[in-house]
Protein backbone atom coordinates (compact mmCIF):
# COMPACT_ATOMS: atom_id res chain seq x y z
CA UNK A 1 0.00 0.00 0.00
CA UNK A 2 1.33 3.41 -0.87
CA UNK A 3 2.65 5.50 2.00
CA UNK A 4 0.39 8.54 2.38
CA UNK A 5 2.25 10.24 5.23
CA UNK A 6 1.48 13.92 5.28
CA UNK A 7 4.15 16.41 4.24
CA UNK A 8 3.09 19.18 6.59
CA UNK A 9 6.24 20.77 8.06
CA UNK A 10 7.24 19.30 11.46
CA UNK A 11 6.94 22.56 13.39
CA UNK A 12 3.35 23.07 12.28
CA UNK A 13 2.42 19.46 12.97
CA UNK A 14 3.87 19.57 16.48
CA UNK A 15 1.97 22.75 17.25
CA UNK A 16 -1.32 21.22 16.07
CA UNK A 17 -1.19 17.94 17.99
CA UNK A 18 -2.61 19.29 21.25
CA UNK A 19 -0.19 17.22 23.33
CA UNK A 20 1.68 18.90 26.14
CA UNK A 21 5.46 18.58 26.20
CA UNK A 22 5.92 17.62 29.85
CA UNK A 23 8.38 14.70 29.71
CA UNK A 24 11.99 15.68 30.33
CA UNK A 25 15.11 13.48 30.25
CA UNK A 26 14.83 12.25 33.86
CA UNK A 27 11.14 11.49 33.36
CA UNK A 28 11.93 9.61 30.15
CA UNK A 29 14.64 7.52 31.84
CA UNK A 30 12.18 6.63 34.60
CA UNK A 31 9.63 5.57 31.98
CA UNK A 32 12.23 3.38 30.27
CA UNK A 33 13.62 1.75 33.42
CA UNK A 34 10.21 1.55 35.09
CA UNK A 35 8.72 -0.15 32.05
CA UNK A 36 11.59 -2.61 31.74
CA UNK A 37 11.76 -3.69 35.39
CA UNK A 38 8.56 -5.51 36.30
CA UNK A 39 8.42 -8.93 37.94
CA UNK A 40 10.53 -10.88 35.42
CA UNK A 41 13.96 -10.37 36.99
CA UNK A 42 12.65 -11.78 40.25
CA UNK A 43 11.32 -14.96 38.63
CA UNK A 44 12.69 -15.95 35.19
CA UNK A 45 16.22 -16.83 36.38
CA UNK A 46 14.91 -20.14 37.71
CA UNK A 47 13.75 -21.25 34.26
CA UNK A 48 16.96 -19.98 32.62
CA UNK A 49 19.01 -21.92 35.17
CA UNK A 50 17.06 -25.14 34.50
CA UNK A 51 17.70 -24.74 30.77
CA UNK A 52 21.38 -23.78 30.85
CA UNK A 53 22.58 -25.90 33.84
CA UNK A 54 25.94 -24.08 34.07
CA UNK A 55 26.24 -20.81 36.07
CA UNK A 56 28.54 -19.40 33.39
CA UNK A 57 26.08 -20.05 30.58
CA UNK A 58 23.21 -18.74 32.67
CA UNK A 59 24.99 -15.40 33.10
CA UNK A 60 26.00 -15.44 29.43
CA UNK A 61 22.30 -15.55 28.48
CA UNK A 62 21.76 -12.34 30.46
CA UNK A 63 24.87 -10.74 28.90
CA UNK A 64 23.74 -11.49 25.33
CA UNK A 65 20.19 -10.37 26.11
CA UNK A 66 21.53 -7.12 27.54
CA UNK A 67 23.73 -6.63 24.48
CA UNK A 68 20.76 -7.11 22.15
CA UNK A 69 18.65 -4.71 24.20
CA UNK A 70 21.28 -1.96 24.13
CA UNK A 71 22.00 -2.46 20.41
CA UNK A 72 18.27 -2.35 19.74
CA UNK A 73 18.04 0.92 21.66
CA UNK A 74 20.91 2.63 19.83
CA UNK A 75 19.53 1.44 16.48
CA UNK A 76 16.00 2.63 17.30
CA UNK A 77 17.55 5.93 18.26
CA UNK A 78 18.11 6.83 14.61
CA UNK A 79 14.44 6.25 13.82
CA UNK A 80 13.20 8.11 16.88
CA UNK A 81 15.35 11.14 16.07
CA UNK A 82 13.96 11.18 12.51
CA UNK A 83 10.31 10.66 13.50
CA UNK A 84 9.85 11.84 17.11
CA UNK A 85 6.08 11.53 16.90
CA UNK A 86 3.40 9.94 19.06
CA UNK A 87 3.12 6.27 18.11
CA UNK A 88 6.82 5.41 18.18
CA UNK A 89 7.41 2.02 16.60
CA UNK A 90 4.10 2.25 14.73
CA UNK A 91 5.36 5.41 12.99
CA UNK A 92 8.79 3.90 12.25
CA UNK A 93 7.22 0.86 10.57
CA UNK A 94 4.86 3.06 8.58
CA UNK A 95 7.73 5.19 7.29
CA UNK A 96 9.98 2.23 6.46
CA UNK A 97 7.28 -0.03 4.97
CA UNK A 98 3.61 1.01 4.75
CA UNK A 99 0.47 1.50 6.79
CA UNK A 100 -0.49 -2.17 6.75
CA UNK A 101 2.75 -3.37 8.36
CA UNK A 102 2.42 -0.59 10.93
CA UNK A 103 -1.21 -1.52 11.60
CA UNK A 104 -0.31 -5.18 12.12
CA UNK A 105 2.09 -4.05 14.84
CA UNK A 106 -0.52 -1.82 16.46
CA UNK A 107 -3.17 -4.56 16.18
CA UNK A 108 -0.91 -7.09 17.92
CA UNK A 109 0.13 -4.51 20.50
CA UNK A 110 -3.48 -3.84 21.44
CA UNK A 111 -4.73 -7.41 21.23
CA UNK A 112 -2.13 -8.96 23.49
CA UNK A 113 1.34 -7.38 23.76
CA UNK A 114 0.65 -4.20 25.72
CA UNK A 115 -2.69 -5.16 27.26
CA UNK A 116 -1.45 -8.68 28.01
CA UNK A 117 1.61 -7.30 29.79
CA UNK A 118 -0.59 -4.87 31.73
CA UNK A 119 -2.86 -7.73 32.84
CA UNK A 120 -0.01 -10.07 33.73
CA UNK A 121 1.92 -7.43 35.67
CA UNK A 122 -1.26 -6.37 37.51
CA UNK A 123 -1.83 -9.97 38.59
CA UNK A 124 1.81 -10.21 39.73
CA UNK A 125 1.28 -7.02 41.77
CA UNK A 126 -1.81 -8.55 43.38
CA UNK A 127 -0.10 -11.87 44.10
CA UNK A 128 2.81 -10.25 45.90
CA UNK A 129 0.42 -7.98 47.78
CA UNK A 130 -0.97 -11.25 49.13
CA UNK A 131 2.35 -11.95 50.84
CA UNK A 132 1.62 -9.01 53.16
CA UNK A 133 -2.18 -9.13 53.07
CA UNK A 134 -3.17 -12.81 52.77
CA UNK A 135 -6.79 -11.88 51.93
CA UNK A 136 -5.54 -11.33 48.37
CA UNK A 137 -5.17 -14.94 47.32
CA UNK A 138 -6.06 -16.98 44.26
CA UNK A 139 -7.71 -19.40 46.68
CA UNK A 140 -10.01 -16.66 47.98
CA UNK A 141 -12.89 -16.93 45.49
CA UNK A 142 -15.45 -14.12 45.58
CA UNK A 143 -17.71 -15.33 42.76
CA UNK A 144 -17.99 -18.79 41.26
CA UNK A 145 -20.22 -19.44 38.28
CA UNK A 146 -20.22 -22.22 35.67
CA UNK A 147 -16.60 -23.08 36.30
CA UNK A 148 -15.46 -19.44 36.35
CA UNK A 149 -13.86 -18.19 39.56
CA UNK A 150 -13.38 -14.52 40.34
CA UNK A 151 -10.71 -14.20 43.03
CA UNK A 152 -9.47 -11.38 45.24
CA UNK A 153 -6.23 -11.38 43.21
CA UNK A 154 -8.20 -10.61 40.04
CA UNK A 155 -10.17 -7.95 41.90
CA UNK A 156 -7.04 -6.12 43.05
CA UNK A 157 -5.40 -6.49 39.63
CA UNK A 158 -8.41 -4.90 37.92
CA UNK A 159 -8.68 -2.12 40.49
CA UNK A 160 -4.99 -1.27 40.06
CA UNK A 161 -5.41 -1.02 36.26
CA UNK A 162 -8.49 1.21 36.62
CA UNK A 163 -6.73 3.46 39.15
CA UNK A 164 -3.60 3.90 37.02
CA UNK A 165 -5.72 4.57 33.92
CA UNK A 166 -7.63 7.25 35.84
CA UNK A 167 -4.36 8.87 36.99
CA UNK A 168 -3.01 8.92 33.44
CA UNK A 169 -6.28 10.32 32.06
CA UNK A 170 -5.70 13.42 34.21
CA UNK A 171 -2.67 14.41 32.16
CA UNK A 172 0.84 13.28 31.36
CA UNK A 173 2.14 15.28 34.33
CA UNK A 174 0.17 13.03 36.71
CA UNK A 175 1.37 9.89 34.95
CA UNK A 176 5.02 10.92 34.94
CA UNK A 177 4.82 11.88 38.64
CA UNK A 178 3.73 8.33 39.53
CA UNK A 179 6.47 6.96 37.29
CA UNK A 180 9.17 9.16 38.82
CA UNK A 181 8.22 8.26 42.38
CA UNK A 182 7.90 4.54 41.86
CA UNK A 183 10.70 4.33 39.30
CA UNK A 184 13.30 6.05 41.47
CA UNK A 185 12.17 4.14 44.57
CA UNK A 186 12.49 0.90 42.63
CA UNK A 187 16.03 1.69 41.47
CA UNK A 188 17.19 2.69 44.95
CA UNK A 189 15.66 -0.48 46.41
CA UNK A 190 17.28 -2.69 43.77
CA UNK A 191 20.69 -1.19 44.39
CA UNK A 192 20.04 -1.73 48.09
CA UNK A 193 19.24 -5.40 47.42
CA UNK A 194 22.45 -5.78 45.41
CA UNK A 195 24.55 -4.11 48.13
CA UNK A 196 22.82 -6.14 50.84
CA UNK A 197 23.51 -9.35 48.92
CA UNK A 198 27.21 -8.61 48.40
CA UNK A 199 27.79 -7.50 52.00
CA UNK A 200 25.65 -9.96 53.97
CA UNK A 201 24.46 -12.71 51.67
CA UNK A 202 27.64 -14.39 50.39
CA UNK A 203 27.30 -18.09 51.15
CA UNK A 204 30.26 -20.50 51.08
CA UNK A 205 28.06 -23.42 50.04
CA UNK A 206 26.70 -21.46 47.07
CA UNK A 207 30.17 -20.26 46.03
CA UNK A 208 31.55 -23.80 46.12
CA UNK A 209 28.61 -25.15 44.11
CA UNK A 210 28.48 -22.36 41.52
CA UNK A 211 32.05 -21.21 41.00
CA UNK A 212 34.21 -24.32 41.38
CA UNK A 213 33.45 -25.26 37.74
CA UNK A 214 31.80 -22.14 36.36
CA UNK A 215 31.34 -23.39 32.77
CA UNK A 216 31.44 -27.15 33.20
CA UNK A 217 29.82 -29.94 35.19
CA UNK A 218 27.62 -28.75 38.05
CA UNK A 219 26.61 -30.73 41.11
CA UNK A 220 23.08 -30.32 42.40
CA UNK A 221 22.25 -30.11 46.09
CA UNK A 222 21.05 -33.73 45.76
CA UNK A 223 24.58 -34.75 44.69
CA UNK A 224 23.67 -35.30 41.02
CA UNK A 225 26.27 -34.27 38.42
CA UNK A 226 24.78 -32.19 35.61
CA UNK A 227 26.45 -31.62 32.24
CA UNK A 228 25.60 -28.39 30.38
CA UNK A 229 24.48 -28.74 26.75
CA UNK A 230 27.13 -28.60 24.03
CA UNK A 231 27.22 -27.78 20.32
CA UNK A 232 23.87 -27.12 18.65
CA UNK A 233 22.09 -28.20 21.83
CA UNK A 234 23.82 -25.33 23.64
CA UNK A 235 22.82 -22.80 20.96
CA UNK A 236 19.20 -23.96 20.94
CA UNK A 237 19.05 -23.97 24.74
CA UNK A 238 20.46 -20.43 24.84
CA UNK A 239 17.90 -19.25 22.27
CA UNK A 240 15.03 -20.70 24.28
CA UNK A 241 16.41 -19.39 27.58
CA UNK A 242 16.92 -15.92 26.15
CA UNK A 243 13.18 -15.43 25.72
CA UNK A 244 12.70 -14.91 29.47
CA UNK A 245 15.69 -12.59 29.75
CA UNK A 246 14.67 -10.52 26.72
CA UNK A 247 11.15 -10.07 27.98
CA UNK A 248 12.40 -9.10 31.42
CA UNK A 249 14.18 -6.25 29.63
CA UNK A 250 11.38 -5.49 27.19
CA UNK A 251 9.51 -2.16 26.88
CA UNK A 252 12.71 -0.14 26.47
CA UNK A 253 11.19 1.28 23.27
CA UNK A 254 7.91 2.44 24.85
CA UNK A 255 9.21 5.95 25.46
CA UNK A 256 9.02 6.51 21.69
CA UNK A 257 5.23 6.13 21.85
CA UNK A 258 5.03 9.53 23.58
CA UNK A 259 7.10 11.50 21.06
CA UNK A 260 4.87 14.61 20.98
CA UNK A 261 4.87 14.84 24.79
CA UNK A 262 8.66 14.88 25.19
CA UNK A 263 10.80 17.97 25.58
CA UNK A 264 13.47 17.99 22.83
CA UNK A 265 12.39 14.51 21.63
CA UNK A 266 15.11 14.10 19.00
CA UNK A 267 17.68 14.04 21.80
CA UNK A 268 15.68 12.86 24.81
CA UNK A 269 14.24 9.67 23.30
CA UNK A 270 17.66 8.40 22.16
CA UNK A 271 19.40 9.23 25.43
CA UNK A 272 16.68 7.80 27.64
CA UNK A 273 16.53 4.50 25.71
CA UNK A 274 20.30 4.02 25.76
CA UNK A 275 20.84 5.16 29.37
CA UNK A 276 17.80 3.25 30.64
CA UNK A 277 18.70 0.04 28.77
CA UNK A 278 22.32 0.14 29.94
CA UNK A 279 21.27 0.85 33.53
CA UNK A 280 18.77 -2.01 33.64
CA UNK A 281 21.21 -4.41 31.96
CA UNK A 282 23.80 -3.64 34.64
CA UNK A 283 21.26 -4.10 37.42
CA UNK A 284 20.11 -7.43 36.00
CA UNK A 285 23.64 -8.79 35.76
CA UNK A 286 24.46 -7.74 39.34
CA UNK A 287 21.21 -9.21 40.71
CA UNK A 288 21.91 -12.54 39.00
CA UNK A 289 25.40 -12.51 40.43
CA UNK A 290 23.87 -12.00 43.89
CA UNK A 291 21.61 -14.98 43.25
CA UNK A 292 24.67 -17.13 42.51
CA UNK A 293 26.50 -15.88 45.61
CA UNK A 294 23.59 -16.71 47.91
CA UNK A 295 21.96 -19.88 46.51
CA UNK A 296 23.33 -23.01 44.82
CA UNK A 297 22.19 -22.84 41.21
CA UNK A 298 21.19 -26.48 40.73
CA UNK A 299 18.87 -27.61 43.48
CA UNK A 300 16.83 -30.65 44.41
CA UNK A 301 13.10 -30.52 43.50
CA UNK A 302 12.45 -32.47 46.71
CA UNK A 303 14.71 -30.27 48.83
CA UNK A 304 13.67 -29.72 52.42
CA UNK A 305 14.61 -26.03 52.61
CA UNK A 306 15.36 -23.00 50.44
CA UNK A 307 19.08 -23.79 50.13
CA UNK A 308 18.35 -27.35 49.03
CA UNK A 309 15.83 -26.18 46.43
CA UNK A 310 18.42 -23.81 44.99
CA UNK A 311 17.78 -21.41 42.15
CA UNK A 312 16.36 -24.00 39.75
CA UNK A 313 13.59 -25.14 42.10
CA UNK A 314 12.91 -22.00 44.12
CA UNK A 315 9.31 -21.95 45.38
CA UNK A 316 7.09 -20.82 42.47
CA UNK A 317 10.33 -19.74 40.70
CA UNK A 318 10.51 -16.74 43.07
CA UNK A 319 14.31 -16.63 43.23
CA UNK A 320 14.51 -13.13 44.73
CA UNK A 321 12.20 -14.13 47.59
CA UNK A 322 14.28 -17.26 48.22
CA UNK A 323 17.48 -15.17 48.33
CA UNK A 324 15.89 -12.72 50.75
CA UNK A 325 14.77 -15.56 53.01
CA UNK A 326 18.31 -16.98 53.18
CA UNK A 327 19.84 -13.58 53.90
CA UNK A 328 17.35 -12.06 56.34
CA UNK A 329 14.51 -14.46 57.07
CA UNK A 330 10.85 -13.47 57.12
CA UNK A 331 11.47 -9.73 57.43
CA UNK A 332 13.64 -9.70 54.31
CA UNK A 333 11.00 -11.73 52.43
CA UNK A 334 8.40 -9.07 53.27
CA UNK A 335 10.82 -6.37 52.11
CA UNK A 336 11.25 -8.14 48.76
CA UNK A 337 7.48 -8.50 48.40
CA UNK A 338 7.12 -4.73 48.91
CA UNK A 339 9.91 -4.10 46.37
CA UNK A 340 8.13 -6.27 43.80
CA UNK A 341 4.85 -4.49 44.51
CA UNK A 342 6.57 -1.15 43.85
CA UNK A 343 8.26 -2.58 40.77
CA UNK A 344 5.09 -3.99 39.19
CA UNK A 345 2.99 -0.93 40.04
CA UNK A 346 5.52 1.40 38.42
CA UNK A 347 5.95 -0.93 35.45
CA UNK A 348 2.22 -0.94 34.78
CA UNK A 349 1.97 2.81 35.04
CA UNK A 350 4.56 3.16 32.28
CA UNK A 351 2.83 0.54 30.12
CA UNK A 352 -0.57 2.21 30.52
CA UNK A 353 0.83 5.68 29.85
CA UNK A 354 2.65 4.71 26.66
CA UNK A 355 0.43 2.10 25.02
CA UNK A 356 -2.58 4.36 24.48
CA UNK A 357 -0.49 6.70 22.34
CA UNK A 358 -0.12 4.00 19.67
CA UNK A 359 -3.87 3.48 19.40
CA UNK A 360 -4.22 7.27 19.13
CA UNK A 361 -1.75 7.30 16.21
CA UNK A 362 -3.61 4.47 14.45
CA UNK A 363 -6.91 6.33 14.83
CA UNK A 364 -5.36 9.52 13.43
CA UNK A 365 -4.43 7.51 10.33
CA UNK A 366 -8.09 6.55 9.90
CA UNK A 367 -7.55 2.90 10.81
CA UNK A 368 -9.25 2.81 14.21
CA UNK A 369 -12.27 4.38 15.87
CA UNK A 370 -12.12 8.15 15.32
CA UNK A 371 -12.81 8.89 18.97
CA UNK A 372 -9.52 7.22 19.95
CA UNK A 373 -7.71 9.93 17.99
CA UNK A 374 -9.00 12.73 20.23
CA UNK A 375 -7.37 14.31 23.26
CA UNK A 376 -9.26 15.30 26.39
CA UNK A 377 -8.95 18.67 28.12
CA UNK A 378 -5.79 17.41 29.86
CA UNK A 379 -4.07 16.78 26.54
CA UNK A 380 -4.07 12.96 26.68
CA UNK A 381 -5.91 10.32 24.58
CA UNK A 382 -8.41 9.41 27.30
CA UNK A 383 -10.65 7.25 25.07
CA UNK A 384 -7.65 5.16 24.02
CA UNK A 385 -6.58 4.85 27.66
CA UNK A 386 -10.00 3.57 28.76
CA UNK A 387 -10.35 1.15 25.84
CA UNK A 388 -6.94 -0.26 26.75
CA UNK A 389 -8.10 -0.47 30.37
CA UNK A 390 -11.26 -2.40 29.48
CA UNK A 391 -9.45 -4.95 27.34
CA UNK A 392 -6.64 -5.44 29.91
CA UNK A 393 -9.24 -6.01 32.65
CA UNK A 394 -10.99 -8.60 30.48
CA UNK A 395 -7.66 -10.39 30.04
CA UNK A 396 -7.33 -10.43 33.84
CA UNK A 397 -10.73 -12.15 34.00
CA UNK A 398 -10.10 -14.57 31.16
CA UNK A 399 -7.11 -16.24 32.75
CA UNK A 400 -5.70 -16.80 29.26
CA UNK A 401 -3.39 -13.78 29.01
CA UNK A 402 -0.36 -15.87 30.08
CA UNK A 403 -0.87 -18.19 27.11
CA UNK A 404 -1.41 -15.24 24.80
CA UNK A 405 1.89 -13.73 25.89
CA UNK A 406 3.64 -17.03 25.14
CA UNK A 407 2.02 -17.13 21.72
CA UNK A 408 3.04 -13.61 20.82
CA UNK A 409 6.72 -13.88 21.79
CA UNK A 410 7.68 -14.70 18.22
CA UNK A 411 5.57 -11.85 16.83
CA UNK A 412 7.15 -9.32 19.19
CA UNK A 413 10.65 -10.30 18.12
CA UNK A 414 9.55 -10.27 14.48
CA UNK A 415 8.46 -6.63 14.76
CA UNK A 416 11.72 -5.69 16.47
CA UNK A 417 13.64 -7.27 13.60
CA UNK A 418 11.49 -5.53 10.99
CA UNK A 419 12.00 -2.18 12.70
CA UNK A 420 15.80 -2.51 12.82
CA UNK A 421 15.79 -3.56 9.15
CA UNK A 422 13.84 -0.33 8.62
CA UNK A 423 17.03 1.58 9.50
CA UNK A 424 18.73 -0.01 6.46
CA UNK A 425 15.69 0.53 4.22
CA UNK A 426 15.43 4.24 5.04
CA UNK A 427 19.18 4.76 4.57
CA UNK A 428 18.74 3.50 0.99
CA UNK A 429 15.26 4.77 0.15
CA UNK A 430 15.38 8.17 1.86
CA UNK A 431 19.05 9.11 2.26
CA UNK A 432 18.31 12.85 2.30
CA UNK A 433 16.17 12.74 5.45
CA UNK A 434 17.68 14.70 8.31
CA UNK A 435 19.14 12.32 10.91
CA UNK A 436 19.93 14.20 14.13
CA UNK A 437 21.34 10.92 15.47
CA UNK A 438 22.78 8.07 13.42
CA UNK A 439 22.83 4.52 14.75
CA UNK A 440 26.16 3.87 16.48
CA UNK A 441 28.14 1.07 14.83
CA UNK A 442 26.03 1.09 11.66
CA UNK A 443 25.84 -1.22 9.74
CA UNK A 444 27.62 -3.82 11.90
CA UNK A 445 25.73 -3.53 15.19
CA UNK A 446 22.22 -3.28 13.66
CA UNK A 447 23.09 -6.24 11.40
CA UNK A 448 24.25 -8.24 14.43
CA UNK A 449 20.93 -7.50 16.12
CA UNK A 450 18.98 -8.72 13.10
CA UNK A 451 21.10 -11.89 12.73
CA UNK A 452 21.05 -12.87 16.42
CA UNK A 453 17.35 -12.11 16.86
CA UNK A 454 16.51 -14.00 13.66
CA UNK A 455 18.49 -16.98 14.97
CA UNK A 456 16.45 -16.91 18.19
CA UNK A 457 13.24 -16.80 16.13
CA UNK A 458 14.45 -19.76 14.05
CA UNK A 459 15.20 -21.74 17.21
CA UNK A 460 11.74 -20.98 18.57
CA UNK A 461 10.16 -22.04 15.28
CA UNK A 462 11.94 -25.38 15.49
CA UNK A 463 11.70 -26.14 19.19
CA UNK A 464 8.60 -24.24 20.32
CA UNK A 465 6.17 -24.35 17.40
CA UNK A 466 3.25 -24.31 19.83
CA UNK A 467 4.22 -20.77 20.81
CA UNK A 468 5.35 -19.45 17.42
CA UNK A 469 2.72 -20.40 14.86
CA UNK A 470 -0.13 -18.95 16.95
CA UNK A 471 1.89 -15.73 16.97
CA UNK A 472 1.77 -15.76 13.18
CA UNK A 473 -1.99 -16.30 13.35
CA UNK A 474 -2.51 -13.35 15.71
CA UNK A 475 -0.53 -11.09 13.36
CA UNK A 476 -2.15 -12.55 10.25
CA UNK A 477 -5.66 -11.93 11.57
CA UNK A 478 -4.80 -8.24 11.46
CA UNK A 479 -4.63 -8.24 7.64
CA UNK A 480 -8.40 -8.59 6.98
CA UNK A 481 -9.04 -6.30 9.95
CA UNK A 482 -6.76 -3.68 8.35
CA UNK A 483 -8.73 -3.72 5.11
CA UNK A 484 -12.07 -3.76 6.93
CA UNK A 485 -11.14 -0.81 9.15
CA UNK A 486 -9.65 1.07 6.22
CA UNK A 487 -12.80 0.77 4.11
CA UNK A 488 -15.17 1.14 7.08
CA UNK A 489 -13.69 4.35 8.39
CA UNK A 490 -13.32 5.75 4.89
CA UNK A 491 -17.09 5.31 4.44
CA UNK A 492 -17.74 6.86 7.86
CA UNK A 493 -15.86 10.06 6.95
CA UNK A 494 -17.62 10.58 3.61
Amino acid sequence: MQNTETTVPPKIREADTGFKREIKLFDAIMIVTGGMIGSGIFIVTADIARTMVSPGYMLLVWVISGFLTIVGAISYGELSSMFPKVGGQYVYLKEAYNKMVAFLYGWTLFLVIQTGVIAAVAVAFARFTGVIFPWFSENNVLISFAGFNFTTVQLLAILSIIYLTYINSRGVKSGKLIQNIFGSTKLVALFGLILFGFLMGVNDTAIQANFSDFWGVSTSTAGEELMPPVGWALLSAAGIAMVGALFSADSWNNIGFSGDEIVNPKRTIVLSMVIGSALVTGIYLLINLVYLLVLPMNGDPNGADTMALGITYADNDRVATAVAEVIGGYEATIAIAILIMISTFGCNNGAILSGARVYYAIAKDGLFFERLGRLNKNGVPAAALWLQCIWACLLCLSGTYGNLLDYVIFAVMLFYILTIIGVFILRVRRPDLHRPYKAFGYPILPAMYVILSSAICLILLIYKPTYTWPGFIIVGLGIPVFYFFGSYFKRQTK
